[in-house]
């Protein structure tokens, strides 16, 4: 009489594999297959986006419910599996409503993320700029860190950055080592907020950014967060000057990276700025010439 039970589970997990492994795969379809493709694809980004924000813990929750109640369904537990179907029903609701600053974060950055079908023509001239606009703000950047000055600098790239700039002071000047350090001096009014480069001009200054609420290191202050708010919404570059440790730290796409010297941000800048092919293609000019010039000798 004892093994009665263990066969009646047994029974139970043979059933219920049959009806939903089995049988499933049996009636598999090329389509069925690009589903699960597309799926896995959706799901993959969502666990980027929330692995680092509140959500995440969440979603663990989430899936460990949703654990239980697949074992419920293959037991037959009829109270736990009603209590969590009800749950899932209202909970959902619930979530949308809890979680509502980071569901407006991800549809942001979907809404944000550019389709590129034509491909800008990037010219010489265009990364010689690139490459003057990297050593102004690197060298910019480490006086900010010699001196213990705070600065936020924002590079836009395809995402248009019009709400935030509105904010702000609109300033439209060349970019210079003298012009940022003049913003970012304590005693003016503009040191506060963010300062926004549009097409390598200093287009407007004080600006308010979204606030990160991912989880963060507890040392890193309104600018860090202020940030990451930016870079988890859209593809802009942004550069953050701690004023209490001087570090020098970038945000893009959600991440944060610390510790940059002068010539190491002068490396991400250009590397963020000017396409990968026309880096490449300056690379093997370079080292053709060397060659020549070796041939030369």
């Amino acid at each position: 009489m004892g093994f009665c039970p263990m066969a009646e589970f047994l029974e139970r997990m043979q059933s219920f594999m049959h009806k939903y492994v089995f049988d499933v795969l049996a009636e598999i379809r090329p389509v069925d297959i690009l589903d699960i493709l597309i799926l896995s694809v959706l799901i993959f980004s969502i666990f980027k986006f929330i692995k680092e924000r509140r959500a995440g813990r969440l979603a663990l929750g989430l899936g460990i419910f949703a654990l239980i109640l697949i074992v419920s369904v293959a037991l037959n537990l009829k109270a736990m599996k009603y209590i969590l179907e009800n749950f899932y029903q209202i909970g959902l609701l619930a979530i949308v409503i809890i979680f509502q600053s980071d569901l407006r974060a991800a549809l942001e950055k979907v809404g944000n993320t550019p389709i590129r079908t034509f491909k800008k023509n990037f010219t010489e001239s265009d990364f010689n700029s690139t490459v003057e606009l990297a050593e102004i703000i690197s060298d910019a950047c480490n006086k900010f860190s010699a001196e213990r000055t705070g600065a936020l600098i924002v590079l836009e790239l395809e995402t248009k950055l019009g709400d935030y700039m509105s904010q702000g002071t609109i300033i439209n000047a060349d970019t210079s080592v003298e012009m940022l350090r003049t913003i970012f001096y304590e005693g003016t009014a503009l040191h506060d907020g963010a300062t926004i480069i549009r097409n390598r001009r200093i287009y407007a200054s004080g600006c308010f950014l979204p606030i990160s609420q991912a989880d963060v290191n507890k040392d890193l202050g309104t600018r860090h967060r202020a940030a990451l708010g930016l870079s988890e919404v859209s593809d802009a570059v942004v550069i953050v000057v701690s004023e209490e440790t001087g570090t020098i730290s970038i945000a893009k796409d959600g991440q944060l990276s610390r510790f940059y010297t002068y010539a190491t941000l002068k490396q991400a800048i250009v590397e963020y700025l000017a396409p990968e092919e026309v880096r490449r293609e300056r690379q093997k000019n370079m080292r053709r010439n060397l060659k020549r010039g070796m041939k030369d000798e």
